[in-house]
């Protein structure tokens, strides 16, 4: 398939040319961390390696704060807490204590490729003597980074992850002898600096991109692409410079993705089938199949690659292909992944084993799988949409990303927007308590923790990705808040997180179930940590700016889906004309 772009054969890296593209930084003076500017050209002298971190502690203070002693932002007796008159002064200079220190730490997390900034590091650990690959730029770790480079301003360093992400994914990986499909884009990649034809004192600098070759797992990420899409349009809304996204290397690059995620294949259903840990879940944790957080993500970056993509000869069939996915996405997963109390009871009382067109039990759900915690945990008012559904199987735990950005891409209606919202305020003590935000609820345990989990020792109950608490996914609550014009839930969320985020140095995760401990192996200086922080605060400053992020519902889809649901009730079905099928 020739979309364009010339599949690389060996060596596996991408060598800078011996001259700038052009085009503004912006990101502090852009200089490389030896403090003086990096060359342009492509002979370099030896120098440190680009990457090299900065000490932190030589600079950086605690700013000991102690916000209040109230939890969760309220008094011990539930009411809203009262600080002292003369604490309010003191309180907001310790906030912007953290604030500085955040942006400080974001700017020297800065990686630089050729004199220009290409993303950020993923943790900034200096006292860490196995930085494993968190010494990368990932493509889902760099999303806040951009964001909270663009709300200020700072489009150069955007701009050039996107262009320089876009060159590396017609690099062609292989992992025994077998390649990935065209269009996959890297988890990551990493500047180093090599000898240049032998010669030691002659050094080059070269992208090596990782498609997952070399991860844990060896998991190809399916959500990269998506990521990227994502940021290409918000980079666009937010710089006004929409000649990067209408370039014709970008056009390409978004229809080679497009192409990759719209594959026929054996599946009977919409959404995009994956395997376990081909998301910020990277490892086994039982979500293999069809994962809310990558049906979230495959709807909005098709909402923003359709906003984007010119016309042009030979489109047709791609927008047409992506329309009807769009429609019959949305339909699958607000009828059959939604949850509230009378979904539930309907659940409970399910027949099984219905072969008919007519069937109310679709996928031969058991009403014996609703876990007890579920019968108890669900609240009257709100609603979620489950983790994941397959042919007699329903995957009933709360997963944050997958939620949020459901509301964020209007793939949820207001109405299902709304109850989300209500149950994260209902469960506050559950999903929030001492840090945003709980990345799953609840943790697999005991012998379901051996099974699905495989006994994975990172992944113990309420530790790391299996029920942990991950701060970065505060930008994320943060946008969703503002879509719905309930910005005071993430404002009490900020508060939570910023009571001790400096202070316990930006971790990557919280453990235990109120999120008491730092994770048992989190990394300190977690780059996403820090701007998922500086991107809700910038965000409920200027809380229009979320739109960059935000798709709008659309009105062709909705007349879709009204006609779809008229099809699917008994009492239209009983009509002589059948309704029209929007499903390709």
């Amino acid at each position: 398939m020739d979309m364009g772009i010339a599949r690389v054969a060996a060596p596996l890296h991408l060598a800078c040319s011996a001259r700038p593209t052009g085009g503004s930084l912006g990101v502090g003076a852009a200089r490389s961390r030896t403090g003086r500017q990096s060359g342009w050209g492509r002979r370099c002298g030896p120098s440190r390696p680009p990457n090299s971190v900065p000490d932190p502690r030589a600079r950086h203070h605690d700013p000991g704060l102690e916000i209040g002693d109230a939890v969760d932002g309220r008094s011990v007796n539930g009411g809203a807490a009262k600080p002292h008159p003369q604490a309010a002064p003191r309180m907001r200079r310790a906030a912007a204590a953290v604030e500085d220190q955040g942006w400080e730490l974001l700017r020297e997390s800065v990686v630089h490729y050729c004199g220009s900034p290409v993303g950020t590091i993923a943790a900034c650990d200096p006292d860490d003597p196995t930085p494993l690959n968190y010494d990368q730029v990932f493509i889902r770790d760099f999303v806040p980074s951009g964001i909270a480079f663009l709300l200020k301003g700072e489009y150069g360093i955007v701009r050039n992850f996107i262009l320089h992400t876009l060159q590396l994914q017609s690099w062609e990986k292989t992992m025994d002898c077998h390649s990935p499909g065209q269009g996959l884009m890297p988890a990551s990649f990493k500047v180093r600096v090599i000898p240049l034809d032998g010669d030691d004192d002659v050094t080059e600098e070269v992208l090596d991109p990782d498609f997952g070759e070399a991860a844990i797992g060896r998991v190809a990420p399916v959500d990269s692409g998506l990521w990227w899409i994502i940021l290409l349009r918000a980079y666009g809304k937010c710089s006004g410079d929409l000649s990067v996204q209408e370039r014709i290397d970008v056009q390409t690059g978004i229809k080679m993705i497009l192409k990759l995620c719209l594959t026929d294949g054996f599946d009977m259903f919409p959404t995009l089938l994956v395997t376990d840990g081909s998301c910020m879940i990277d490892r086994r944790m039982g979500i293999h199949g069809h994962p809310l957080e990558i049906q979230a993500l495959f709807y909005s970056s098709l909402l923003c690659a359709r906003e984007m993509l010119t016309p042009e000869d030979g489109s047709d069939d791609l927008i047409r292909a992506l329309n009807n996915r769009l429609i019959a996405l949305s339909f699958h997963i607000r009828e059959y992944y939604w949850l509230d109390k009378r979904k539930l009871n309907e659940i409970y009382r399910y027949k099984t084993e219905e072969y008919s067109y007519d069937a109310v039990n679709k996928f031969n759900i058991y009403p014996d799988q609703i876990p007890s915690w579920l019968v108890e945990w669900i609240p009257p008012k709100g609603g979620y949409f489950i983790g994941n559904l397959q042919p007699a199987h329903m995957d009933f735990r709360f997963f944050s990303l997958g939620n949020l950005w459901s509301i964020v891409s209007s793939l949820a209606t207001g109405h299902q927007s709304h109850a989300i919202l209500d149950l994260i305020e209902a469960k506050w003590s559950d999903l929030v308590a001492e840090m945003p935000m709980k990345i799953c609820y609840p943790a697999l345990e005991d012998e379901e923790w051996k099974f699905i989990t495989g006994s994975d020792p990172k992944n113990t109950p309420w530790s790391y990705h299996n029920g942990g608490s991950w701060p970065t996914l505060l930008w994320q609550l943060t946008v969703a808040c503002i879509k719905m014009n309930r910005p005071e839930i993430a404002e009490r969320a900020v508060e939570v997180s910023e009571r001790r985020i400096a202070r316990d140095k930006w971790p990557e995760y919280y453990d235990t179930k109120r999120a008491r401990f730092i994770g048992k192996q989190s990394r300190l200086f977690q780059t996403w940590s820090i701007a998922g922080f500086l991107v809700a605060k910038l965000l409920l400053e200027t809380p229009d700016k979320s739109r960059i992020l935000c798709n709008n519902e659309d009105e062709e889809i909705l007349n879709a889906l009204s006609l779809m649901a008229d099809g699917s009730s008994p009492r239209r079905r009983r009509r002589k004309q059948a309704p029209k099928n929007y499903i390709v």
